[in-house]
């Protein structure tokens, strides 16, 4: 049995957020076909609160705000505990070159503190970015960016 919410996030992401009903169309019958995959029920609701709390920072985002990165961030001894050194360099980098802004960044960091893990390994965590920039409006461009980064690396898969 699986029994991570990242786990089924990525699930749910590789399965269905490129088909053309797109992960809403149908909760119920999604919701099945995970338990059938071998999700447990509780796994599988935490898996749709976490998605349902992306699509809520999304909307409380202020239109027109500006996001630059040339704010220093810190991080709390939470998040440090959560997100290694290798993770906090790839967010860093992530922004350096312009995938993430600052605010992207801190909905990052936001949808990781959110997840019930203890630590978030870098594989993970660049799954995590994939799923945030896929559930926002005009980031075409930095999803394809990450999925060439994680698919086209050495062996051709994440995995």
């Amino acid at each position: 049995m699986k029994e991570n919410v990242l786990d089924v996030l990525m699930y749910l992401f590789e399965n269905f957020m490129n088909s053309e009903s797109g992960p809403e169309a149908d909760q119920d019958s999604l919701r099945q076909e995970l338990e059938d995959a071998g999700f447990h029920r509780s796994e599988i609701h935490k898996a749709f609160s976490w998605l349902e709390g992306l699509a809520e920072q999304q909307s409380e985002q202020p239109q027109g705000v500006a996001c630059g990165t040339a704010a220093l961030r810190v991080f709390t001894d939470q998040e440090v505990k959560k997100l290694d050194l290798e993770c906090r360099g790839f967010l860093l980098f992530l922004e350096q070159v312009g995938v993430l802004d600052g605010c992207m960044r801190e909905l990052v960091i936001d949808r990781v503190m959110a997840l019930d893990s203890d630590e978030i390994d870098i594989d993970q965590f660049k799954w995590i970015v994939l799923m945030v920039l896929f559930n926002q409006p005009g980031q075409e461009a930095a999803v394809a960016w990450m999925e060439d980064l994680m698919f086209e690396g050495p062996g051709g898969s994440l995995h």
